[in-house]
């Protein structure tokens, strides 16, 4: 039988082996983007990082790196409004607050919900609608902390599956979650979501793992099986693979968007609420692909 001394010493170098055996080292996030705005400009970002009416951001403070895509809501443009704006001030207003540290990593509904305030308090009128989701690696934690409003969302891949995602938000078919601001008079016609009402999740990320940040035109044209073909030809973890494979899926999801005999997640969907409908769907399509990685100065 073991002396309670004997007992202790076994329980202290348990407690000792696993603390050094600790991954204390930072990580971070190799990322590139790619996308496609419907008018067929490939690869062609408006000044800022834009294809068509979506925006993106990818920022680095240090002690998190962060990714933001937004899509604007093309509905707008019915009434004069480029929809471009809302979603790009958005994503740059976003960008702007994280590299001024202005942020806490484990809450990056609050970088959606400072930077949507700001834009409500613009002295210029700024009309428009978008979704958005805000994706935060905490570099020392090696957690990675998410919200998402809308249909816009991101994936984590491991071991060539996915292990974690964001959870889609619809008021009903094509009607996703969205951030707004309506013309006088019109706040209660117009729908506009709380940033609070945005899926918020944590996830414990490894070395190699890989996060594809999106808007609804990737997710929209590509299944998940499609997406995880085209992650598998990612063979190196540097700037310019991680490019490359980004630019393959979004090619392939532009090209699915205007075969109309593909059968589209999106055409799914849309049967599946009783509509009659085949194809892909053309959209404006962003996609930010990133590796987690040991960070580097």
């Amino acid at each position: 039988m073991l002396s309670v001394l004997s007992y202790g010493r076994l329980v202290a170098r348990a407690v000792l082996g696993g603390l050094s055996q600790a991954d204390t080292r930072d990580y971070s996030l190799i990322s590139a983007s790619y996308g496609f705005g419907k008018d067929f400009r490939k690869g062609i970002l408006k000044k800022g990082m834009c294809y068509g009416d979506d925006a993106c951001f990818i920022a680095h403070n240090k002690n998190a790196d962060v990714l933001g895509v937004a899509d604007g809501v093309g509905g707008w443009r019915d009434y004069g409004v480029d929809p471009s704006q809302f979603s790009a001030t958005l994503m740059r207003t976003c960008e702007r607050l994280v590299k001024e540290g202005r942020f806490t990593p484990s809450s990056p509904v609050g970088i959606l919900t400072s930077g949507y305030f700001e834009l409500l308090q613009n002295k210029v009128p700024l009309l428009g609608s978008s979704t958005a989701c805000i994706v935060v690696l905490d570099r020392r934690s090696h957690r990675l902390h998410a919200c998402n409003l809308g249909d816009s969302g991101f994936l984590v891949v491991r071991g060539g599956e996915v292990v974690h995602r964001s959870d889609e938000q619809q008021h009903y078919f094509n009607t996703p979650f969205q951030l707004s601001i309506a013309p006088p008079g019109a706040e209660g016609v117009v729908l506009s979501d709380s940033p609070e009402a945005a899926d918020s999740s944590s996830f414990d990320v490894q070395l190699g793992d890989i996060i594809l940040t999106a808007t609804d035109g990737l997710f929209d044209n590509m299944p998940d099986y499609m997406i995880l073909q085209e992650l598998k030809k990612l063979k190196a973890t540097n700037y310019d693979s991680v490019l490359q494979t980004a630019q393959s899926i979004a090619k392939q999801a532009h090209d699915l968007a205007y075969d109309p005999n593909y059968m589209s997640p999106f055409a799914q969907f849309a049967c599946d609420n009783g509509l009659n409908v085949r194809g892909g769907k053309p959209d404006d399509i962003t996609v930010l692909l990133s590796v987690v990685a040991e960070y580097t100065d």
